[in-house]
């Protein structure tokens, strides 16, 4: 029995041994950041698209909605003015107030005297005018969210191309080349998506702000013509 023992302990301990070789190893963590670096020097254009998509994204952000900032009772007190023959009174509150709506007011009320049809024309192009302001560098979010994508298949491209330039000097064809290779290639692709999404997502969410605007622009406008053609107290 004791010998069986001696004999067997050497067997149990090279069994274990081998059961403990033949778990998988836990595969290598790697951080996003060194996973972005992988991608090569195409990375750089990227993050320089990034940060100018940000930029202009949070800069017409700012702009848009200090464009959009409409007090409620500022028609109301136009009108009233207007009613009241006070037009004095009518162009210092709209020269006062910082925003389309009462620029294109303050060119109505600057007319007032002539026909509908020129009063109409002027505020129509102090709309015109302010939309310009705000669409001002929007259509850069709508460049980038097109050649963002562009940049990152060029990166992936490029990157196959050396990989397999690499494998048919070498000769070295394993599996782990091999998708080590795509996997860090394919990054710029990803990345180029994921600006590119950005941009398009900001784009249209600014095009929604400023379409908001402007329908308070035309409702401020077809407010201040009817207001016009209504008999004085």
């Amino acid at each position: 029995m004791f010998h069986f023992l001696q004999v067997g302990a050497p067997n149990l301990v090279d069994t274990l041994h081998k059961a403990a070789n033949a778990i998988p190893a836990a595969p290598e963590k790697i951080s996003m950041w060194d996973l972005l670096q992988k991608g090569g020097t195409i990375m750089y254009p990227l993050y320089i698209l990034l940060v100018a998509a940000i930029f202009v994204f949070f800069e017409r952000l700012i702009a848009i909605r200090k464009a959009s900032k409409i007090d409620d009772n500022f028609m109301s007190i136009i009108r009233d003015n207007i009613m009241s023959g006070n037009v004095t009174s009518a162009r210092n509150l709209a020269k006062n107030t910082n925003n389309p709506v009462a620029r294109m007011i303050d060119k109505g009320l600057q007319r007032i005297g002539k026909p509908i049809d020129a009063i109409e024309k002027s505020m129509e192009n102090v709309g015109k005018l302010e939309m310009y302001k705000m669409e001002r560098n929007l259509s850069i979010l709508s460049l980038i969210s097109g050649i963002a994508p562009m940049f990152g298949f060029l990166g992936t491209i490029v990157g196959m191309v050396q990989l397999f330039y690499g494998i048919a000097s070498t000769g070295e064809y394993t599996l782990n080349t091999i998708a080590g290779g795509i996997y860090t290639k394919m990054v710029t692709s990803a990345t180029g998506l994921i600006i590119g999404l950005i941009a398009y997502v900001g784009y249209n969410f600014l095009s929604t702000q400023i379409d908001k605007t402007a329908n308070k622009m035309e409702a401020a406008s077809a407010e201040f013509i009817d207001t016009l053609q209504e008999p004085t107290r």
